[in-house]
C-alpha cells in the first residue's frame, strides 16, 4: 500500500473521532499529504525506508523536532497532539484543538498526562505510534489509563532540553511490534534476543506508596500470568523492595534550585540509587502498578499522586514501560509498570511483547484497528 493512501486513511479517522475525543491540537492535513508522496517517491527510487508511510502523532506544537530520526525512517507526522494547557497543574488531560481531550473508553475520565493527545490517538486506532515526553510518568501514566504500550527510553541517553535531566523520550503504541519497530529507528540497535525467562521482582508499592486494590490486584494477575507462561521467574522469597520515596527529590529538582541533600548519597536520590544498582545486580526487572489508582474524572486526582509509582525512575534514569494489565470494573485499564536495568530497552520490550502474545490487548469499545507498522 502507498504511504499517500496510509496516510489518508489516518486523516480520515482523525476527521471522524476527534471531534468528540479531541487528542490533536493540530492536524497536518496538507503537510502530511505532500510528506506521504516524497515517501512514496523515495521508495520507488530505491530507498529503503523502515518505517515507509507510518503515520505518527508527534507531542504537542513543538514535538516535530525531537521525531527527526522517525522523519528520516519514512513516517508522516499527521499532526500535533493535545497537551495540557495552563492551569492544569496535575497535567492529567490536553487541550485539544475543540476542547479537552477525553479518555477513549470513558469520556468522563481523563487519559492521564502529559502525553494526553498522543495515548488517546492511539487507543482509538487514529495511529499507530505518537511520540512522548515522560518526566514523571507522562508517558507511562496516559499509556495505562489508555490501555496501550508506553515506554520511557533511559535518561540521558538521546538530547533534552530538561535541565533538569528527569525528562527522557518515549512511545505511545498498542502493539509490542510498533514500540519496537520504534526503538530500533530511535537506537539503531537491532532486534532483541531477549525472550526470558527474565528474572523479577514484584512490589506493591515500592516500599512507599499505597495504591488502590483493583489496580494492585490487576497488576498482580497480569504479573501471575506471566509467570505460568514461564516469561517471568519470581524469587520464592527476599527482602521486599524498599525505597524512599521520591516526591522531595523530584519536587526540589524541579524547583529553582536543586536542594543539596536530594543529589547526594544519603538524600533520596543517592539511597535509591544503590537500592535499584542491587536489585537490578540479581534481577532483570522491578515489577509494579504503574498507578496507585485507576483514572479519575477530569477534576483531578484529590490528594493524591498519580505519579507516586513512576517519578522514582525519572530521578533514577531506569528505562521504564507501561503494559496493559487488564480493565477495572469502571470499565478503563490500568498497566503493569516494569523496569530494567540501564540501557535494557530491550528487555522491557522483550517482556511486552510475551504479554501481548498471551491475551492481546484490548481496545476500546468502537474504536478502528491501527495501521500497525
Amino acid at each position: 500500500m502507498r504511504a499517500v493512501d496510509v496516510v489518508r486513511g489516518a486523516l480520515e479517522r482523525i476527521a471522524r473521532a476527534d471531534r468528540a475525543l479531541g487528542a490533536f491540537a493540530e492536524v497536518w492535513e496538507d503537510a502530511a499529504a505532500e510528506r506521504a508522496a516524497e515517501v512514496d517517491a523515495r521508495v520507488a527510487a530505491g530507498e529503503r525506508l523502515p518505517l515507509a508511510g507510518v503515520p505518527i502523532g508527534v507531542k504537542g506544537r513543538h514535538g516535530l523536532r525531537a521525531a527527526g530520526p522517525l522523519v528520516a525512517a519514512g513516517c508522516v507526522p499527521v499532526g500535533a497532539t493535545a497537551v495540557p494547557g495552563p492551569g492544569t497543574p496535575w497535567q492529567t488531560w490536553g487541550l485539544g484543538a475543540r476542547g479537552r481531550t477525553v479518555n477513549p473508553w470513558r469520556a468522563d475520565r481523563t487519559p492521564g498526562g502529559s502525553s494526553a493527545g498522543s495515548a488517546a490517538a492511539v487507543a482509538a486506532g487514529l495511529v499507530p505510534l505518537a511520540t512522548g515526553t515522560d518526566g514523571a510518568g507522562s508517558v507511562r501514566i496516559p499509556a495505562a489509563w489508555c490501555g496501550v504500550l508506553g515506554l520511557k527510553v533511559t535518561n540521558g541517553r538521546f538530547p533534552s532540553s530538561d535541565r533538569t535531566g528527569l525528562a527522557a523520550p518515549g512511545v505511545l503504541a498498542r502493539c509490542a511490534a510498533d514500540a519496537a519497530a520504534y526503538w530500533a529507528v530511535l537506537s539503531g540497535a537491532g532486534p532483541g534476543r531477549r525472550t526470558g525467562p527474565f528474572t523479577a521482582v514484584f512490589s506493591p508499592g515500592l516500599g512507599f506508596a499505597d495504591p488502590r486494590p483493583e489496580p494492585l490486584a490487576l497488576a498482580r494477575a497480569a504479573v501471575d500470568r506471566l509467570a505460568d507462561a514461564g516469561v517471568v521467574r519470581l524469587p520464592r522469597s527476599g527482602a521486599p523492595v524498599r525505597l524512599e520515596d521520591p516526591a522531595p527529590a523530584w519536587l526540589a529538582l524541579r524547583g529553582p534550585d536543586a536542594a543539596p541533600a536530594t543529589r547526594g548519597p544519603e538524600g533520596p536520590r543517592g539511597v535509591n540509587d544503590l537500592r535499584l544498582a542491587a536489585l537490578f545486580g540479581r534481577a532483570d526487572l522491578l515489577l509494579t502498578p504503574t498507578t496507585p489508582d485507576p483514572a479519575h474524572g477530569h477534576d483531578g486526582p484529590g490528594d493524591r499522586y498519580s505519579t507516586a509509582l513512576t517519578w522514582a525512575f525519572n530521578l533514577s534514569g531506569h528505562p521504564a514501560i507501561s503494559i496493559p494489565a487488564g480493565v477495572g470494573a469502571d470499565g478503563c485499564p490500568v498497566g503493569l509498570q516494569a523496569v530494567a536495568a540501564h540501557g535494557r530497552e530491550d528487555v522491557l520490550l522483550a517482556l511486552a511483547a510475551a504479554a501481548e502474545a498471551l491475551t492481546g490487548f484490548p481496545a476500546p469499545p468502537g474504536t478502528s484497528d491501527c495501521t500497525y507498522i
